[in-house]
């Protein structure tokens, strides 16, 4: 294919949308008007953006965190510090994006080039009172589960409580978004411009699983992987979630990697 990718902002991209309705909510009982924040009316339009500009595509699966659960329970007991599935996640992501690069790349500004990045920086989505940041944790590649543990609660209280500069929300490679702590079975994250893919962790829940001929419960984590359609196709986001599921399986592996 010689023909270059649409460029973001394009006139050939745009699109011819209806105007939004104007109502007068007043008009069929009590309401309360509350103004948007500086941040919910800006990420607010990253979104719009990000949703129209970019082909979509979530794939889901589940991956078996029994002996994750536990490893990081004693580890983090050992250790006096609270790690959370999030941390063992991201350096699973790391060996993902080093063994499909495509999912560690972005589009040009021109939309003629793909830029295959060789650096590891993740970001992570924090819910705050003034909506929603995303810290990058950098060079994640070069950091233990422990130290990006530390980094992830240190950037979410700052994000919670004074908020983050933007040098702390730039350069990222991929991004994961985690309700596990809320609840939900999957959902659809919307890619963060101009990473190329998402990945969304939903509640971990009790499943019955055969395990060599045996039926189990198994602690399940539920994976939503939104990718760019025109960069990854379905084959490789299968795979990439596959790769996930079988490094969170054995989680001793990156613990020893460290």
């Amino acid at each position: 294919m010689s023909e270059a990718l649409p460029k973001p902002g394009a006139t050939g991209a745009s699109l011819d949308l209806a105007p939004w309705p104007e109502v007068d909510f007043g008009s069929f009982g009590p309401i309360d008007v509350q103004p948007l924040s500086r941040i919910q009316k800006l990420v607010g339009s990253y979104l719009c953006r990000n949703w129209a500009m970019i082909p979509h595509v979530t794939h889901h699966d589940e991956a078996d965190i029994t002996l994750l659960d536990t490893v990081r329970r004693r580890l983090g007991a050992d250790q006096g510090l609270k790690l959370t599935p999030l941390a063992f996640m991201v350096k699973a992501v790391v060996s993902g994006l080093k063994l499909y690069p495509r999912f560690n790349a972005s589009i040009d500004a021109g939309g003629k080039n793909l830029i295959l990045k060789k650096y590891f920086n993740i970001g992570v989505a924090v819910d705050t009172p003034k909506g929603l940041l995303v810290p990058v944790i950098r060079d994640a590649d070069r950091k233990s589960v422990a130290q990006i543990a530390a980094e992830i609660a240190e950037v979410s209280q700052q994000a919670r409580t004074k908020g983050l500069p933007m040098d702390r929300m730039t350069g990222g490679c991929f991004s994961i978004s985690s309700l596990g702590s809320i609840g939900g079975t999957a959902f659809t994250p919307i890619i963060n411009a101009p990473e190329v893919a998402i990945l969304g962790l939903a509640k971990a829940f009790q499943k019955p699983v055969n395990v060599d001929g045996t039926l189990a419960w198994r602690l399940m984590l539920p994976l939503s992987l939104s990718y760019d359609h025109r960069i990854i196709n379905g084959a490789d986001a299968a795979r990439f979630c596959v790769h996930l599921a079988s490094r969170l399986s054995d989680p001793t592996q990156m613990i020893e990697a460290d």
